[in-house]
């Protein structure tokens, strides 16, 4: 590996351990010219390049340090975690590779990052919103926000209580048994 700070090619691997869930390793490593230390990522190259169809209609191999440059613009300087960020990507990275084979529109993975960030900052998620979005207006704005506030974040590992048409989904009233014809003075509670 070629030193960053002397371009010697003459290094020692003083550390390797698994990261991001184990689909990295990270290597941390000593020059034995200049004896400065540096990390390495190691990651398993996608093998099919999956392509991204762009809104004008062009195609570009798609680069997760893309999706990375964003995440990161759009959270600044908000106290999140790097592992957080580089979590958020591989997700979206793993998510898109086992959906799609050969390409992806840009729309899908705008959309994706809008869903990973609002769960994990909404300050984030509406930097990243209003320029994916392109808001064009305060009212652009505020209108994302009011949806914000009134719509609830999705958490992690839990049940959605809530068909698509915005009904609550009632598990146990598909089990109970229906009587068309009952009265409201028998029961158990008479």
């Amino acid at each position: 590996m070629i030193c960053p700070f002397c371009s010697a090619n003459d290094d020692k691997v003083i550390d390797s351990r698994a990261s991001e869930g184990g689909r990295v390793i990270r290597r941390r490593r000593e020059c034995l010219r200049c004896d400065k230390r540096f990390t390495t990522y190691e990651r398993v190259e996608q093998t099919a390049r999956l392509m991204v169809i762009k809104k004008d209609g062009t195609r570009v191999p798609f680069n997760r340090e893309n999706i990375y440059r964003g995440v990161a613009s759009a959270i600044g300087k908000r106290p999140i975690p790097e592992d957080a960020k580089r979590t958020l990507v591989a997700d979206i990275d793993d998510e898109l590779h086992r959906e799609y084979d050969r390409e992806v529109p840009s729309t899908v993975i705008g959309d994706r990052v809008m869903a990973k960030l609002r769960a994990l900052d909404d300050v984030a998620y509406i930097r990243f919103a209003s320029e994916y979005q392109q808001f064009r207006s305060v009212e652009d704005l505020m209108d994302e926000l009011q949806m914000l506030k009134d719509s609830p974040k999705d958490a992690r590992n839990q049940q959605n209580l809530f068909g698509a048409d915005g009904k609550a989904i009632d598990k146990h009233a598909a089990s109970l048994p229906t009587n068309s014809t009952s009265n409201s003075n028998t029961g158990p509670h008479q």
